[in-house]
């Protein structure tokens, strides 16, 4: 199944975009069709694609697992169970996000429509919640003289850059014959030279650049593999066996490795071996995914339409995570009970539920998701074809023919 996938990069020939991008990620490919050619009278218009609920709820429980993870952080210390499950859970979940971002990424092509929707989707939202952040953080922290580093993504920011340039360079990845390959020859070489510069984090863009690859390089057919049955069984005795390796390699490795924002020679090994532990952490997060993905239910679940909203969710828990860290929430005596880690782990999958709900986005819309026509040109391509669509509807009424009715009242 993983042999599979890997070798998904080498296919050339693409499949059509699929139509089940989130608004928040992708822009809606409706905008950028040509008009189509209007129905003969009497023929009904065909339904629209439905979204795959399979992607809305992959993503609802990764953001659900990012949230957790960041709260399970202050929890580790104290205990080694908590932290091998940390170092699990810390394997796969960006991976995971990442490589979905990936696949609902397929169908970007630089048109102006689909940049336009990078900057407002992707470019505005991190300026906005980086400059946020930055007055959040002079008072929580008592710090006035906090400067405005916008080269220098806040807490979590950072995928915010990846994401614009991983997507800015999709036309690359999808022209090589050897992307997956060539990707992860940069995430080792980065892994591997600590001179790289901390601005946009571009040691994180480049370490986690192979899974956003493989994400473009997947098709429908290989998600196929891990909704079998088989796919689901046995990733029951993979996942208890990487609880249990992770357990044993508590004391021996740090939890930097897993975050690939540092290169080797910061965390003191040699080149060569950061090098190999790069190549095996991808391996490693690539089986855990496939785990993952095997358990993501396959239809329409009580959350499903919750995955709509991951990204308000990430953007906005930054500041729950922050001020159970400014205000030393988990100091409190109720945290060493050794239930408190349940209960904080439930309260961190609440709160990043709620935070996907549509009141929550139809609030902060205005910052993560701004409609700003204003800012760019207009298309003259969409609205010649918005002209013809017009004089086309104009022509059919004036012939007598009978104008076509909403699909709700087709059926009486």
């Amino acid at each position: 199944m993983v042999r599979q996938m890997l070798h998904a990069g080498y296919e050339r020939a693409p499949l059509p975009p699929v139509r089940q991008e989130s608004p928040s990620q992708t822009p809606p490919a409706s905008t950028e069709q040509p008009a189509k050619a209007q129905p003969p009278a009497g023929h009904k218009k065909p339904a629209p694609k439905q979204r795959d609920p399979f992607f809305d709820n992959a993503k609802y429980l990764t953001i659900v697992l990012v949230g957790i993870g960041h709260a399970w952080d202050p929890l580790r210390e104290d205990s080694r169970t908590a932290e091998a499950l940390y170092f699990v859970l810390y394997t796969f979940h960006m991976p995971a996000f990442i490589i979905i971002s990936g696949y609902l990424s397929r169908s970007f092509e630089g048109k102006p429509k689909q940049v336009q929707r990078l900057i407002t989707g992707v470019v505005v939202p991190y300026l906005a919640i980086q400059f946020v952040y930055t007055l959040f953080m002079r008072w929580a922290n008592d710090d006035p003289d906090r400067e405005f580093h916008f080269q220098e993504p806040g807490f979590a920011l950072w995928f915010l850059c990846a994401l614009f340039i991983w997507r800015l360079t999709t036309p690359l990845w999808k022209n090589l014959r050897w992307p997956l390959p060539v990707a992860l020859a940069i995430g080792a070489a980065a892994s591997v030279t600590p001179s790289i510069s901390g601005d946009l984090n571009l040691m994180r863009v480049a370490q986690f650049l192979p899974f956003f690859v493989l994400g473009l390089q997947l098709r429908p057919h290989h998600f196929q593999l891990v909704k079998r049955k088989e796919a689901r069984y046995l990733a029951v005795p993979v996942t208890l066996c990487a609880v249990a390796f992770a357990y044993w390699a508590v004391p021996r490795m740090s939890k930097a490795w897993f975050l690939h924002d540092k290169a080797a020679a910061d965390m003191g090994v040699p080149s060569w071996a950061g090098a190999v532990m790069y190549l095996a952490l991808f391996g490693c997060g690539l089986v855990m995914t496939a785990c993952f993905m095997s358990w993501v239910p396959r239809r329409h679940m009580w959350f499903t339409a919750l995955g709509a909203g991951t990204l308000y969710a990430y953007l906005l828990h930054i500041f729950f995570i922050q001020s159970s860290r400014q205000f030393d929430w988990y100091e409190m005596d109720w945290v060493d009970h050794p239930l408190s880690r349940v209960a904080i782990t439930v309260l961190a999958a609440v709160m990043m539920t709620v935070l996907c709900t549509p009141w929550v986005t139809r609030l902060f819309r205005f910052a993560i998701e701004p409609k700003m026509d204003w800012f760019f040109k207009r298309d003259p391509g969409a609205m010649a074809r918005k002209r013809e669509s017009s004089h086309a509807a104009g022509s059919t009424a004036s012939r007598g023919e009978p104008a076509r009715q909403p699909v709700s009242h087709r059926k009486q």
